[in-house]
C-alpha cells in the first residue's frame, strides 16, 4: 500500500549530497505499485569505450527500485536492504534522457520484488533490471 507521505520532492529533499544526487535522478511520479524516474546521461557517466557505463544504468533502475520499496513500506516497517539484484542489457545511449519505469511486482510484509525498465531518449528499452528488498521491522 501506498505511503500518503511519500512524495517525490521528499526524495529530492533526502537524495541532496548522495549518488543519486550527484547523478541527477529525479523522481516524476509515485502511485500504487509505481515509481516512475529520470536521469540525463553526462559524459562523465560514460565507460572509456564512450558509452553509458553500466552502473549508471543500474543506479537508476536500483534508486527508483527503493525509492519505490520505502514509498511502499507495511505498517511497523522501519526500513529495507537490497537482497538480490540483477540487469540484463539490451542497449545503451550516449546522450539524452533515460527514463525509468519501477513496477512492484510482489509487495509483502517481509520482502518486495521489484521489476525496473530502463528506456533512452529514443524510447528504446535499454535495461530489465529486478531486484528484492527485506524489509526491515
Amino acid at each position: 500500500m501506498l505511503r500518503p507521505d511519500v512524495t517525490p520532492d521528499v526524495f529530492h529533499q533526502k537524495q541532496v549530497g548522495t549518488l543519486p544526487d550527484r547523478y541527477g535522478v529525479r523522481i516524476k511520479h509515485i502511485g500504487e505499485g509505481r515509481l516512475d524516474s529520470e536521469m540525463e546521461v553526462q559524459p562523465w557517466m560514460h565507460a572509456p569505450n564512450g558509452f553509458l557505463h553500466a552502473a549508471s544504468v543500474i543506479l537508476l533502475a536500483d534508486t527508483s527500485a527503493g525509492y519505490a520499496t520505502i514509498a511502499h513500506l507495511p505498517e511497523g516497517a522501519k526500513n529495507f536492504t537490497t537482497i538480490e539484484l540483477k540487469s540484463n542489457f539490451l542497449g545503451t545511449a550516449r546522450d539524452g534522457l533515460l527514463r525509468c519505469e519501477a513496477v512492484g511486482e510482489h509487495l509483502g510484509r517481509t520482502t518486495q520484488v521489484w521489476s525496473a525498465t530502463v528506456f533512452n531518449a529514443q524510447g528504446k528499452k535499454i535495461a530489465l533490471f529486478r531486484c528484492t528488498q527485506m524489509i526491515l521491522s
